[in-house]
């Protein structure tokens, strides 16, 4: 089966790697084109999902960037507003993990300013997923007008969303204090272990899960970075382990295992409702294909998932582990 479109709201941030020189004391960056929604969208394109971005594309050197970056990707920008405000710079800062830690440079810029007029005139005919989340979700003024652009989509089309939050740039009781609504809205939630300490802070993740269900969400999916991740089912939880592989960075892992896990459902025609025929196996299927897609993103350089080619035999480390039994 084909899959079916996939419509992606959400910033494009221009994501800055540093670079020591080896004299005079500079510093020297190498930029590439990230955020968490553009992420997201240039994986699922590069997957083989018709993919359109709603996005708000500055005119400088970054936004043609951008612009030039998702179009080879094969993503879909003829919702893109053209954008009369700077881009959004991130300045990454790798440890020895891989692991990036960003300074954001976000003041009035153009991801941040949406309006209802901009997003008034989208058609989501033929459209199985919206998915969204970071930043755009939580930083004023647009933030509202994403959250009502969901509440419109969401008996039309499964909704997704991803906090992915940024503790530096916006407090975690801002994301918190928003949380309950967006799982009322939301079909998919994905975040990572991190996210979850931000968010809930000394939950276990079945737990969490638990708490998410009964505000709304139907499938909660917490990514563990080497632990694989953990999936849960109105409360029936299935255990994925994580692809083995050498690792240069994890930056857009994230961003590319919700596209992974979306493209897998949308392939097997379990997107464009409520997700009412997903069972758990077409869950741990999906977080497979995901996980590998995560992996081969930690291979590369920066936020570089992979095309459909590229997917090979998949290796993981151990079997999935299921627990069928519900706790409500």
């Amino acid at each position: 089966m084909s899959p079916p479109q996939i419509t992606v709201l959400g910033e494009c941030v221009a994501d800055a790697f540093t670079a020591p020189a080896p004299a005079g004391g500079e510093l020297a960056l190498r930029v590439l084109p990230g955020g968490g929604p553009a992420n997201t969208a240039v994986a699922l394109a590069r997957l083989g999902t018709p993919a359109r971005f709603l996005a708000r594309l500055s005119g400088d050197v970054f936004g043609r960037l951008f612009r030039s970056h998702l179009a080879a990707s094969g993503v879909d920008l003829s919702h893109a507003v053209q954008a009369a405000e700077p881009s959004t710079l991130a300045v990454a800062e790798l440890d020895d993990r891989g692991q990036a830690a960003f300074s954001f440079h976000a003041q009035a810029t153009a991801d941040w300013q949406w309006t209802s007029a901009e997003l008034a005139g989208v058609d989501l005919t033929g459209t199985a997923c919206v998915h969204t989340g970071s930043l755009a979700l939580v930083r004023d003024p647009g933030a509202a007008v994403v959250e009502d652009f969901l509440a419109a989509a969401a008996p039309r089309t499964t909704i997704s969303i991803d906090p992915n939050v940024r503790p530096l740039l916006v407090r975690p009781e801002v994301y918190r204090a928003r949380l309950a609504h967006w799982c009322g809205l939301a079909d998919v939630l994905r975040l990572s272990e991190d996210d979850l300490d931000l968010l809930l802070p000394g939950t276990p993740p079945e737990q969490a899960g638990d708490t998410w269900h009964a505000a709304g969400t139907r499938l909660v999916v917490i990514t563990r970075g080497a632990g694989g991740a953990l999936a849960s089912l109105d409360g029936e939880h299935v255990r994925v382990p994580a692809v083995a592989t050498p690792v240069v960075d994890t930056v857009g892992a994230g961003d590319s295992f919700t596209a992974g896990l979306l493209h897998h459902l949308g392939t097997h025609g379990l997107l464009g409702g409520r997700l009412t025929d997903l069972r758990l196996a077409d869950v741990e299927a999906a977080c497979l294909f995901a996980v590998q897609v995560a992996a081969l993103t930690c291979s590369v350089a920066g936020p570089n998932p992979p095309w459909q080619d590229q997917l090979g035999p998949l290796t993981t480390d151990a079997p999935a582990v299921r627990h069928l039994d519900s706790t409500h």
